[in-house]
């Protein structure tokens, strides 16, 4: 019997890599026409012209200088204004309740649960107070008017929770 010839070349790859290393090159050159064709440039094409071209003259332009705005100037009358002078409004004072006022800060977090399982909104300030060290006042507010008071005053009176009406001046400050 005669024997099978045999092939003695190898395989260089498989076709599954030479396939898409094909379908990257296709997609890459598809993909520079495309951009291309879109942006209506040709690579192709001369940009030399055959006649020569004859350009207007250059002049020299000076840019406009940007225009100098100051505000005195820009102000009727060319004078600097005062500022109105009146009455000095005060500004009302602000009222909170303070329901405490605790050395320790997880007394003040327990009286700040307890408001909020009443629907009551509250916050703790802590402040330095000479000969006492630092306290945390638990305060409701600030409020508007002395209607508003008078009814969380009484939903907390009827929860026996006693608190003190605290009216806080504001800082009025000076103008220059």
């Amino acid at each position: 019997m005669a024997k099978p010839a045999s092939r003695s070349s190898k395989r260089s790859g498989s076709p599954v890599f030479t396939g898409v290393l094909i379908g990257l090159i296709v997609g890459a050159l598809l993909a520079v026409g495309v951009a291309l064709w879109a942006t209506g440039n040709n690579p192709f094409q001369s940009t030399k012209s055959a006649t020569p071209s004859v350009s207007a003259p250059v002049t020299a332009t000076t840019p406009e200088p940007a225009p100098s705005f100051d505000f005195y100037k820009v102000l009727p009358g060319g004078t600097p204004a005062e500022p109105p002078t009146g009455p000095a409004v005060k500004p009302a004072p602000r009222l909170y309740l303070q329901a405490g006022a605790f050395l320790n800060p997880n007394d003040a977090d327990n009286l700040k649960a307890q408001l909020a399982m009443l629907g009551i909104e509250a916050a703790i300030q802590t402040a330095e107070v000479p000969d006492k060290g630092v306290l945390h006042r638990v305060r409701i507010g600030p409020f508007a008017s002395a209607h508003d008071v008078d009814s969380i005053r009484a939903r907390l009176a009827q929860n026996n929770i006693a608190v003190t009406l605290v009216r806080e001046e504001p800082i009025s400050q000076e103008t220059p």
